[in-house]
Parts: C-alpha cells; sequence; structure tokens
C-alpha cells in the first residue's frame, strides 16, 4: 500500500477542513494535495507516527531534490498545517513540526510591463469579432483592477456595477472586496456585452461575465494562453502571464503615487508586508527625484 492510501482518511479529512472550515481557494486545496501526495510517497511510516526528525530529514531531502525554497515553504507550510490539523483531532499529542524552519526566501522583485507594453497588449485583441471584444474586456479589466487570474474567469455578470465603476470579487478565503476599475475597462465591457457576449453564447445562458464559445466560463488556463498569445502579436516575447500584469497594475498605482494600503485592499492582500514588494517603486522614484533636481546628484 503506498502512502497516500495508507493515510488517505486522514488526509482527505484535513483537505475536507481547509476547504469548508477555512474556505481556502481550490488552487490551495489543490497545492497542499500535490505536497502530501509527494511527502506520503517518501513516507516509511503512517503519518500520525513521523518524528520531528524524521520530517526534518524530509525536509532536507526537498533541498536535495532542487526545489527552489519558495517551493519547500510552501511544503513545510503544507505540514505544519497538516499537522496541527492532527492535533486539534486528538489523534496526536504532540506537533513534530513544532521546530521546522523555514527556508530564507529572497525577495524578488516583481515582473511588470512598462505603460508602452501595456498598451499594446490591450490593443492587440482585434474589435471586429466575438472573441476578441471579450479578450480586450478582459484585459483592460485585469489591468485596471488587477484581479487574480481565477477572481476574473470566476466573476459573475451581478457583480459588475458598470453605473458605479466597481466589482464586488470574491478572493481568497471567501472574502469579499470591492475594486474600482475606469472609464476605459467600463467601454470595453460595454462593447463586449453588446456585440461579444451574445454572439459566444448563442441565446445560452450563463451568470459568468467572460464566456467561451460553448457558453463555458473562461478557465484560467485558456486565460493564460490567450495572454500569451496576445502578449506575442503585441512584440512582447518575455513570459508573460496574468500575474505579470497585475503587478503591472499596482506598481503603476505606486508610482503615481497611490499608498501601500490602499494597493493592498485592491490587490486582496491579507497582509500588508505582501503588498510592500511594491515599496521598490517608490525607492526608485526618490532615486530619480535626487539624480533631476538635487543640484549636486
Amino acid at each position: 500500500m503506498n502512502g497516500f492510501a495508507r493515510d488517505s482518511a486522514r488526509f482527505e479529512s484535513f483537505l475536507s477542513f481547509c476547504r469548508v472550515e477555512k474556505g481556502l481557494a481550490a488552487n490551495s486545496i489543490a497545492s497542499y494535495r500535490i505536497d502530501l501526495k509527494r511527502f506520503s510517497a517518501e513516507s516509511k511510516v503512517p503519518a500520525k507516527e513521523m518524528s520531528a526528525e524524521q520530517l526534518s530529514a524530509y525536509v532536507d531531502s526537498l533541498y536535495n531534490a532542487g526545489l527552489s525554497a519558495r517551493s519547500i515553504a510552501r511544503h513545510i507550510t503544507t505540514l505544519r498545517n497538516f499537522y496541527q490539523f492532527l492535533t486539534r483531532e486528538g489523534e496526536i499529542d504532540r506537533d513534530p513540526t513544532e521546530f521546522l524552519s523555514s527556508p530564507r526566501q529572497w525577495s524578488t522583485l516583481p515582473k511588470y510591463l512598462n505603460q508602452n507594453e501595456i498598451n499594446r497588449l490591450l490593443q492587440a485583441p482585434p474589435e471586429d469579432e466575438p472573441a476578441g471584444l471579450r479578450d480586450r474586456a478582459m484585459l483592460e479589466l485585469l489591468y485596471a483592477t488587477g484581479l487574480r487570474a481565477s477572481e476574473l474567469c470566476q466573476l459573475e455578470l451581478a457583480s459588475v456595477e458598470r453605473d458605479l465603476g466597481v466589482l464586488r470579487v470574491i478572493g481568497k478565503g471567501n472574502k469579499q472586496r470591492l475594486v474600482p476599475f475606469g472609464q476605459s475597462a467600463r467601454r470595453a465591457i460595454d462593447k463586449y456585452l453588446a456585440n461579444g457576449r451574445p454572439a459566444l453564447l448563442k441565446g445560452r445562458a450563463s451568470r459568468f461575465l467572460f464566456v467561451t464559445a460553448r457558453g463555458k466560463a473562461m478557465s484560467r488556463q485558456g486565460f493564460w494562453k490567450l495572454i500569451r498569445r496576445h502578449g506575442r502579436q503585441a512584440g512582447i516575447f518575455r513570459k508573460l502571464t496574468p500575474h505579470v500584469v497585475r503587478h503591472s497594475f499596482a506598481t503603476h498605482l505606486v508610482e503615481g503615487g497611490a499608498d501601500l494600503r490602499s494597493v493592498q485592499v485592491m490587490l486582496g492582500h491579507a497582509d500588508i508586508s505582501t503588498t510592500q514588494v511594491y515599496t521598490h517603486v517608490a525607492r526608485r522614484r526618490l532615486r530619480e527625484t535626487v539624480d533631476q533636481h538635487h543640484p549636486r546628484a
């Protein structure tokens, strides 16, 4: 019997707890499942019998396997949450992950597009076909709001207050937030709703704002493919993802003088420390100000 089958009941109970009681997103649940499968595949004993020394040896094996610090940190988070769950359920007396230390993660500056690249990307989808109107509306709204790809794809028609220029978004942990958007995104949405969405649905009903030719909600994978395709059309050949546009939204806001707290709320970050990566923009702007205006710069 393999490790996952041996501990499957415990793993499924834990994943159900994360989904129902903690309200974690489907992507987080999927990541936890992948980590637990790897953990169980290398375990020689049932999960509840693992000692702190055995868990530490397992983490060392992740380093030896060449995993990045970010991946190992996520792995450790999965194990901590799992063993905290077992402790809470009374299956073990003491949490063996108590003294596991997370790897130091060097903070990397987020990749983002400059204003010229953003303009080329937004203009890449053709407006003479329904799918092009949809793609342009999606890209305009993504750059206008900084939504996560999953939030954008699952956005419902009823959640868009076009007259007010506000979206009601359900983010991580099933938390709702209000995100404003501007006139450019509104115009793109209006064109899509008038001439794109009806042609794609062909009389079918859907509660989702962005739909495919089959009448289904746009998937994350489908959106990743279309954003890369339009990126190539715009002459952007480096790796382009929805998250790069999200970073561009936040970076350009900070460049324009927005405070980090406002950016945090719009991005849906639970902790301001996550948003503080964008302070690199503020520091760069200060450097440029000194260089341009100080007499002895």
